[in-house]
């Protein structure tokens, strides 16, 4: 996995995948970090390995830039991003993953699931039959 190191990490989640992250990041890589969901529901620090010691080692070695991604600092930038990413998407060139889920009576578990990583990709839970289909 990453046999030539990695070179920008998009942070979403904070969890176990950071720290698989950490050890291969090339020198001068970019981290911004846009979400924490795996510390979304925390009540109290996580038990086992303390993963600082080893961040901020990588931070000084490979001279890491991180630097935290708030999506409303970037609000006047929207109605473009909207146009271009919307022409990517129908050319195929960004390609996305949704796990759909039918029925409002499943949404308790989905979301509990989506919080427990056993998803992948955006959750999307029809309510309803496709009026367009």
């Amino acid at each position: 996995v990453c046999p030539d190191g990695i070179d920008i990490y998009f942070e979403n989640v904070a969890g176990r995948v950071l720290e698989a992250v950490i050890p291969l990041f090339n020198f001068w890589a970019r981290m911004p970090v846009c979400g924490l969901i795996a510390q979304y529901n925390m009540q109290d620090l996580p038990q086992g390995t303390n993963m600082l010691p080893a961040l901020m080692r990588a931070i000084l070695t490979y001279r890491l830039h991180i630097e935290g991604f708030i999506v409303r600092d970037f609000a006047d930038m929207h109605g473009d991003f909207q146009r271009d990413m919307s022409e990517w998407v129908r050319e195929g060139r960004v390609k996305y993953k949704e796990h759909r889920v039918a029925g409002l009576e499943n949404a308790p578990d989905t979301l509990i699931g989506l919080l427990k990583g056993e998803n992948f990709g955006k959750v999307v839970i029809e309510v309803s039959d496709d009026p367009t289909g």
